[in-house]
């Protein structure tokens, strides 16, 4: 198989896994496409902007549907996992705080921000291809009434 047809397949595993983002609470086919096809000896930093619900909101018909946590701890069952698996990949949080206020441009009102930095490429994707990761990002979704993630290289 071709270089092209393991991108492919690669970002179909993904989007099997995490959905197709449509509704904002993953990436996009063309996001992870973006991510997938990075040099992967680069080093990523993804900026990350979460706006925490009052009450968690898991998927129709899922075991977890009824399960009566706020959202808070809804991301607190998320980062338990998370923030080890970062590290476990070779990744470090930058800064991991609570949002307080736009200082310049447009006001926005999120509840946390956290700077994630790899070493390349490889350990991002190494992070949302382990299993433990996928199984507690349903807590993110959940977690979350909206999300921006933003990726920069570093120089």
């Amino acid at each position: 198989m071709d270089i092209n047809g393991k991108l492919v397949r690669r970002v179909d595993q993904l989007i099997e896994w995490y959905g197709d983002g449509e509704d904002g609470s993953s990436p996009t086919r063309q996001q992870w496409r973006h991510v997938v096809s990075r040099r992967e000896d680069k080093p990523v930093t993804f900026i990350n902007f979460f706006k925490i619900r009052d009450s968690s909101c898991y998927p129709r018909h899922s075991l977890l549907e009824q399960m009566p946590v706020t959202g808070e701890e809804a991301f607190d069952l998320y980062a338990k996992v998370s923030i080890p698996a970062v590290g476990k990949v070779g990744g470090k949080f930058l800064l991991l705080a609570p949002f307080e206020a736009t200082f310049i441009g447009k006001d926005e009102d999120w509840s946390v921000v956290a700077v994630g930095e790899y070493p390349n490429t490889i350990a991002a994707l190494e992070l949302y291809e382990d299993s433990a990761y996928r199984s507690v990002f349903i807590h993110r979704s959940a977690a979350c009434e909206r999300q921006k993630v933003l990726i920069c290289t570093p120089q």
